[in-house]
């Protein structure tokens, strides 16, 4: 038990990365079914009532009212860099260099994020870990380098503009992970979260105003497959997902948790091939077992 009260923020981005294996599945058949602005939106929405429950139960509160201003400020901030600048970069670069070089850039999510925390929190990461973040990227990127996409072909000669995007990406998620852990300090992971994507819905309802695309969203819930979908992955994601990241971040080092969070390209493999009957390469497999490794030297 001690072993797993000491580890537990390691354990936490763990189960972090499982979560948004199932959400990345889910969130992909729904957009293709609703389409992606509508599923940004309504997964905050869903998300909120799913986190709104479980505190009401857990904690008696059905809203982070007992928050301190501090907490608002920068979690605010927080869900407004991830969920709508990183979220926003990261979707419109899978649409110009496709989702798997996408993946590949997110891989620098824990350097970056390793980068702020050591400017805005003063965390520091010894060799071993480095190793092990080292040992993780190399297996990361084994796996989405080899992994077969139909009419995609490994080239140097990818769109600037789709590699900024997906830098734009990573640098949302790593700042956004960074500005949590500075404006949650002690405060509730869950209720944290709530603050988050209060920020990021307001954020897509100014968009989605200016995009003139609320009557898409209005068509998009009588879409019944895309919303149970949708909601599968509100779950997953923005209630279980995120609140693990923010618990991940409290108990560890931001640089190690995103590290270990960035094993979903590898997560995915199975449920790819179970569930879309593609094939796994013997190069994935062997990414696999690296990037599997270089998170084991965080646990040692």
């Amino acid at each position: 038990m001690s072993f797993f009260n000491h580890h537990l923020g390691e354990f936490a981005a763990l189960l972090t990365a499982v979560f948004w294996t199932i959400t990345s599945l889910a969130f992909e058949s729904a957009s293709n079914k609703i389409g992606s602005v509508a599923v940004n939106i309504l997964r905050l929405i869903i998300g909120l009532a799913f986190l709104s429950s479980f505190n009401l139960i857990r904690r008696g509160l059905l809203l982070p009212v007992d928050a301190t201003f501090e907490n608002w400020i920068w979690l605010s901030l927080s869900g407004l860099v991830g969920f709508v600048f990183g979220d926003l970069f990261l979707f419109k670069s899978y649409t110009i260099i496709g989702s798997r070089f996408s993946m590949l850039i997110m891989t620098l999510v824990p350097p970056i994020t390793a980068f702020f925390s050591f400017i805005i929190l003063g965390e520091h990461l010894t060799l071993f870990h480095y190793l092990g973040m080292t040992l993780t990227f190399s297996g990361i990127a084994m796996a989405i380098f080899s992994r077969p996409s139909k009419g995609e072909k490994l080239s140097l000669k990818l769109s600037p503009k789709g590699l900024l995007y997906a830098f734009g990406g990573a640098l949302g998620q790593a700042l956004g992970l960074v500005l949590s852990k500075f404006g949650m300090k002690n405060y509730d992971p869950f209720a944290a979260t709530q603050i988050r994507i209060l920020a990021g819905m307001v954020g897509y309802t100014i968009l989605v105003t200016v995009m003139v695309r609320w009557t898409s969203v209005r068509i998009a819930t009588h879409n019944k497959s895309g919303m149970i979908l949708t909601s599968i992955g509100a779950f997953f994601g923005p209630f279980l997902g995120v609140s693990f990241s923010l618990v991940a971040i409290k108990y560890t080092e931001a640089g190690i948790a995103s590290t270990i969070m960035a094993l979903v390209p590898v997560f995915i493999i199975l449920p790819a091939v179970v569930i879309f009957r593609q094939k796994v390469t013997l190069v994935e497999i062997l990414g696999s077992v690296v990037s599997v490794a270089g998170v084991a030297l965080f646990f040692l």
